[in-house]
């Protein structure tokens, strides 16, 4: 598992971030204080407080290139 923080302020990064994420086969969840959502869901990052960096966890070994897609968004 590979954990990072990024930061979803505008809705338009949100879109792009779960547009990255659903091209992957491998779970990723997303996480802001006690609350998880799945970061292939636009309804569920929206849910969470996307003002403040949250929490990616990644559950594959192998995802050096989802890491290199997501790195605009690293906090």
């Amino acid at each position: 598992m590979k954990t990072i923080t990024v930061n979803l302020e505008m809705s338009s990064a949100v879109k792009k971030f779960v547009n990255i994420t659903q091209k992957y086969d491998y779970e990723i969840t997303i996480r802001s204080g006690r609350y998880i959502a799945d970061a292939k869901s636009i309804l569920g990052l929206f849910s969470l407080d996307t003002s403040k960096p949250l929490t990616v966890e990644i559950y594959s070994d192998d995802c050096a290139d989802l890491l290199a897609e997501l790195k605009p968004f690293l906090a």
